[in-house]
C-alpha cells in the first residue's frame, strides 16, 4: 500500500512541488530541508503500515492475539496443564507430600498428597514441568532421586497423556475463525464444539444431536494431545455445559441433556521392506517415518472414516532415506487395504516397523 511511500521518492515529490526558481540541488537549503522531512515522512509510512497489518488477525501473535480474539469474541488461550496420575506403590511406608519420583530419562513427578501405603496401594503424582513433555508411557515412572524407606517397588500402570502445552497462536486462532464461520446460536450443534473445545485440555470434539431421543447431545471428545480423553476431562466438560442433566445450569439450555464420551483410539501398526539410501541408517528412516504417520493421523482426526493405505504407501516412499519399497509388502493393521474408523474411533500410531 505504501511501497512508493520511500524517502526518495517523498523527496522528489516535495522538489517536484517547488518551483525551479529555486535552487533545489544536494547541499543547497531546500534540498536540505526536504530531505529532512522526507526521511520522517517515509518512517510515519513504515509506522502506519504496521498499524493497518495489525487489523488483520493473520499478522498478530501472542498477547496481541490473545487482545483481539478476546474483544471480539470472548475466547481466551487455554492455559497448560500438568500431567498427573496415580503411581503404584509396593512397600508399607508413608509418602510424603512433596516426594519425587522420576523416569530413567529424568522426567520427575511429586507426590500431591501424604499417603500411607500398606503392602501396596496408589499416591497421586503430577509432573514438575507443565506441558505434554511429561506425558510418559506406561511402567515408565520407575526411579527415586531419594531413597525412601519401606518401598520396594514404584511404577504407572497407565500411559499417561493429560499434560497439556499452551495453546499456541494457531490453535487459538483456529478456534476464532471457527467461531465467526460457524452458526454457533441457540445451542445448536456448533455451539456444542465450541463449548467443548473452550475447557482446557479439549483437542476438539464430534457432536452427535438426537443421539438417544429429543433433547438429548452426546459430545465425542479427544484431549489437546489428539489421544482419548480421561475421566477427569470427561467431567470437566460435563460440568461446564450441563453440570445437572437438562437443568440448563451450565452453557447448554433448559431441557438438553449432555453425554460426553472420550473418542476411542484405534492404534494403526505399519510395517514394510524397504531399499534403503546410502548415507542412512534404518532407525533414522523408521524415525522419520514414524513422524510422518503421526502428522497424518493427527490430522485426519474426527475428519475421515478410514486410514488410506495407499496415503501410507506415498509417506514411506516420501520418507528421506527410502529409495523404493516392496508395495506388496507394506501391512497396515495386518492387512493391504484402508483401515475404517468407528464414528467414535481415533487413530494414534502403533508399532512401525520397516526392513530392509
Amino acid at each position: 500500500m505504501f511501497e512508493n511511500k520511500t524517502e526518495d521518492n517523498i523527496q522528489k515529490d516535495l522538489l517536484n512541488n517547488i518551483s525551479d526558481d529555486y535552487e533545489k540541488s544536494a547541499g543547497y537549503p531546500i534540498y536540505d530541508l526536504t530531505k529532512a522531512y522526507s526521511i520522517e515522512e517515509a518512517e510515519s509510512y513504515k509506522n502506519l503500515k504496521k498499524v493497518l497489518d495489525k487489523l488483520d488477525v493473520n499478522n498478530l501473535s501472542d498477547s496481541e492475539l490473545e487482545k483481539f480474539i478476546y474483544q471480539r469474541t470472548g475466547i481466551t488461550r487455554k492455559p497448560g496443564g500438568y500431567a498427573h496420575t496415580d503411581l503404584t506403590v509396593n512397600g508399607t511406608t508413608t509418602v510424603s507430600e512433596g516426594a519425587i519420583f522420576q523416569t530413567p530419562a529424568g522426567i520427575q513427578f511429586v507426590c500431591t498428597k501424604q499417603t500411607t501405603i500398606t503392602n501396596s496401594g496408589t499416591i497421586p503424582i503430577q509432573a514438575l514441568q507443565i506441558g505434554s513433555g511429561s506425558n510418559v508411557p506406561s511402567n515408565a515412572i520407575t526411579q527415586m532421586p531419594v531413597t525412601i524407606k519401606g518401598i520396594i517397588f514404584i511404577t504407572n500402570l497407565q500411559t499417561i497423556t493429560n499434560g497439556y502445552d499452551e495453546e499456541n497462536d494457531d490453535s487459538l486462532r483456529q478456534r476464532y475463525f471457527e467461531r465467526l464461520r460457524t452458526p454457533a446460536t441457540s445451542g445448536n450443534k456448533y455451539q456444542y464444539k465450541n463449548w467443548c473445545k473452550d475447557v482446557t485440555g479439549v483437542g476438539d470434539a464430534k457432536i452427535i444431536p438426537l443421539w438417544n431421543g429429543n433433547g438429548t447431545v452426546k459430545a465425542i471428545i479427544m484431549n489437546s494431545n489428539k489421544r482419548a480423553a480421561d475421566n477427569e476431562l470427561i467431567q470437566k466438560v460435563k460440568d461446564y455445559i450441563d453440570p445437572d442433566d437438562g437443568k440448563g445450569e451450565g452453557q447448554a439450555p433448559i431441557g438438553a441433556t449432555l453425554t460426553v464420551v472420550s473418542a476411542v483410539e484405534k492404534v494403526i501398526d505399519a510395517s514394510a521392506k524397504i531399499v534403503l539410501a546410502g548415507g542412512y541408517t534404518l532407525q533414522q528412516v523408521q524415525d522419520g517415518f514414524t513422524t510422518l504417520v503421526q502428522n497424518y493421523l493427527n490430522d485426519i482426526v474426527f475428519n475421515s472414516t478410514y486410514i488410506s493405505y495407499a496415503k501410507i504407501g506415498n509417506l514411506l516412499f516420501s520418507t528421506p532415506g527410502v529409495l523404493d519399497y516392496d508395495s506388496s509388502s507394506l501391512i497396515l493393521n495386518n492387512g493391504t487395504i484402508n483401515v475404517p474408523l468407528a464414528n467414535e474411533e481415533i487413530p494414534v500410531s502403533g508399532s512401525i516397523n520397516l526392513g530392509v
